[in-house]
C-alpha cells in the first residue's frame, strides 16, 4: 500500500474511512476490513430488523461522505485502504441471516468473492462511479449478490 501522508489517521474521518485502521494492513485491506465488520455485525445482529436496516442506510450515507473525504486527502479514487465501504458491504450481506457462527463466515466468504470478482454491474460500478457514491456503491452491490445467495442456500437448507 502506498505511505499515507504524515497525519492521515489523526484525521478522525480518515480514521474511520480506513476500518478503524484496518485499511492499513499490508496485505489484502478489504479483507481486514470485513473480519472489522464481522466484530461490528456481532452486536448488530441482534436489533430488531428496522433498526439493522437504519445501521446500514446510516452507515451508507456516513460512507459515502467518509469515503469522499479520505479520497480526496490521498488525490487518489477508492484507495485500497479506504475500507468503510466493507463495513456496510458485509452488513447488507447479513441482513436478516440466521443465527450462528457458519451464516457470520459463509456471509463473510461471500462478500468477499463478490467484491473481489465484481460481477456485473459491480464491475461497471467500480469503473464507471467516482467519488464517494462510486467508493460505496460496488460494495452494495457485492452485498446484495452475498445477500441473495445467503439468503437462497439458508431457502435450500
Amino acid at each position: 500500500m502506498d505511505k499515507l501522508p504524515r497525519g492521515f489517521l489523526k484525521n478522525p474521518a480518515h480514521f474511520a474511512a480506513f476500518g478503524f485502521g484496518s485499511g492499513c494492513a499490508p496485505k489484502a485491506p478489504g479483507t481486514a476490513g470485513t473480519v472489522i465488520a464481522v466484530l461490528m455485525y456481532l452486536p448488530l445482529q441482534y436489533l430488531p430488523l428496522t433498526y439493522y436496516l437504519a445501521v446500514i442506510v446510516l452507515g451508507f450515507v456516513v460512507g459515502v461522505w467518509l469515503c469522499s473525504k479520505a479520497s480526496k486527502a490521498l488525490g487518489v479514487h477508492d484507495h485500497g485502504g479506504i475500507v468503510w465501504d466493507e463495513f456496510v458491504g458485509y452488513w447488507i450481506t447479513m441482513i436478516a441471516a440466521p443465527a450462528g457462527w457458519a451464516w457470520v463466515i459463509f456471509g463473510f466468504v461471500l462478500f468477499r468473492i463478490f467484491d473481489i470478482w465484481k460481477p456485473q454491474p459491480i464491475r461497471y460500478f467500480d469503473k464507471h462511479v467516482q467519488g464517494g457514491f462510486g467508493i460505496m456503491v460496488d460494495d452494495v452491490w457485492a452485498g446484495l449478490y452475498a445477500l441473495l445467495v445467503l439468503q437462497g442456500v439458508n431457502y435450500l437448507l
